[in-house]
């Protein structure tokens, strides 16, 4: 019996002790932060364009070290020094964001030992900044450098370098972007009017403590990356260390941690835009801005439509498509296939095809810019003329694809006879009288072939 009692108060306090333990410990264990370590494109000399991602939340924010090349080295140290505190801290980025860091896009600068990239030309004057409603900060390829000097190091056309491509297709999904430079002391954010790029700068210069300029008031910087980010709606700004050399690590790391903590009012999720009445989910209206909106594309001619691979949506040139399995590489978006041949009389018939968007395994290809023609081994043809110039300059192979004829004469949608080509995923079409190139309207034709034939009432016997 006494053997029975002492058993009984051993087995009732090992009760409280194992009670008091589950009150103590957490209902279930927290997953830990992701870390991801990856290559986003490759430069013009085949060097990694890399990234560290922490974390998974919808509110994807970049930090871009390193622009300018070797002058500006310490903002590449400084971005290393940030990874290497968030592999530590992977807890300090809220659940809400996504925090990438790239360390460089200019890794040929810094090899070259200068400011440019391989083919001398500026990557914080070389975007398209012709988006938005400011016309001071216009792409130009005459432009202010460093120390006020001007020269020709804007590129040969916006978004030229293989460099500016990258970065301009891993931003499509991005709420806000941070791009770091040295060496003046303060922080401004996008010149044209955007309310979360303003208060992101006010909140990093106050947690950093540098000083917050609403402008740079040097000189205007034409074809700048804060600009064009903030033209398609992401919150974006540039923090100017004070040292040339210093990374300044401290108050950088302060000044990001204040840009965290408010990342509900500084972050703003990708919107959905209207467009031509229709609406068109966020990374498509990104893309197709970016890449030419509407002189290039058309205007989208239907709703957006879920496919087993994503969200296609035609527009009257093209029909993209966006794919969630390809976030955070350079072809989350991109245009659909399109199967073309001429008729009998001399006509182009064309649909979209079923075949999967190529994804080239070593990322953008060079815009190839050259006066001689090209030649494809894969199709065996090439491209030559306006053709060419047309094909480079809005996207080259990773928009277009390889040619897959020569040119022909063909009657094009609007009946007239003009010299065509066939690419993977388009038409163009040279109209002699305007001397312009232009993408036929295969997803107007495709949409409206498929209303002639669908069957729209049912058959009447009189």
């Amino acid at each position: 019996m006494r053997w029975n009692m002492r058993l009984s108060r051993l087995w009732l306090a090992l009760l409280l002790v194992l009670g008091a333990h589950a009150r103590a410990a957490p209902s279930h264990a927290q997953a830990p932060t992701p870390i991801r370590e990856f290559v986003i494109g490759y430069s013009a000399q085949g060097r990694p364009i890399e990234a560290v991602q922490v974390g998974t939340g919808p509110r994807k924010l970049v930090i871009v070290g390193n622009t300018h090349g070797a002058p500006e080295a310490n903002t590449y140290e400084l971005t290393r020094q940030l990874i290497d505190h968030y592999r530590a801290n992977p807890q300090a980025v809220p659940d809400a964001v996504r925090l990438y860091l790239i360390p460089t896009v200019n890794p040929d600068g810094i090899a070259l030992d200068w400011r440019f990239d391989a083919f001398g030309v500026d990557l914080n004057r070389n975007m398209n900044t012709n988006l938005d409603e400011c016309r001071e900060n216009d792409w130009s390829r005459s432009v202010f450098g460093a120390y006020g000097i001007t020269s020709d190091t804007g590129g040969a056309f916006p978004d030229s370098q293989l460099e500016s491509r990258v970065l301009r297709n891993f931003l499509l999904d991005a709420a806000g972007v941070i791009f770091i430079h040295s060496n003046a002391g303060l922080v401004f954010p996008a010149f044209c009017e955007h309310g979360p790029s303003i208060r992101m700068a006010e909140i990093y210069a106050t947690g950093a403590g540098y000083e917050y300029q609403r402008f740079w008031e040097r000189y205007f910087i034409t074809g700048g990356t804060h600009d064009w980010a903030a033209s398609l709606g992401i919150a974006a700004i540039i923090p100017e260390l004070v040292s040339p050399v210093d990374p300044e690590y401290e108050q950088n790391l302060r000044g990001i941690e204040a840009v965290l903590a408010a990342y509900a009012e500084v972050l703003p999720l990708p919107a959905e835009q209207v467009v031509n009445g229709q609406p068109v989910p966020a990374v498509i209206w990104r893309y197709w801005r970016a890449h030419g909106g509407e002189a290039v594309f058309g205007l989208p001619l239907e709703p957006p439509r879920q496919t087993a691979l994503g969200i296609q949506q035609t527009f009257a040139r093209a029909r993209l498509e966006y794919r969630p399995s390809l976030a955070d590489t350079l072809f989350v978006v991109q245009p659909v296939p399109v199967q073309a041949t001429l008729t009998s009389n001399g006509s182009i018939s064309a649909a979209f095809g079923a075949v999967p968007v190529g994804i080239p395994a070593d990322g953008l290809a060079s815009p190839m810019i050259s006066d001689a023609p090209l030649f494809f081994e894969q199709s065996g043809y090439r491209i030559s003329g306006g053709f060419q110039q047309f094909w480079a300059q809005h996207g080259g192979m990773d928009v277009f694809g390889v040619p897959l004829s020569a040119e022909q004469t063909a009657r094009t949608a609007d009946g007239q006879l003009r010299t065509v080509q066939l690419f993977e995923r388009a038409i163009f079409a040279y109209d002699a009288e305007t001397e312009q190139v232009q993408l036929e309207p295969v997803g107007w034709q495709v949409l409206l072939r498929g209303q002639v034939l669908a069957p729209t009432s049912a058959a009447q016997i009189r």
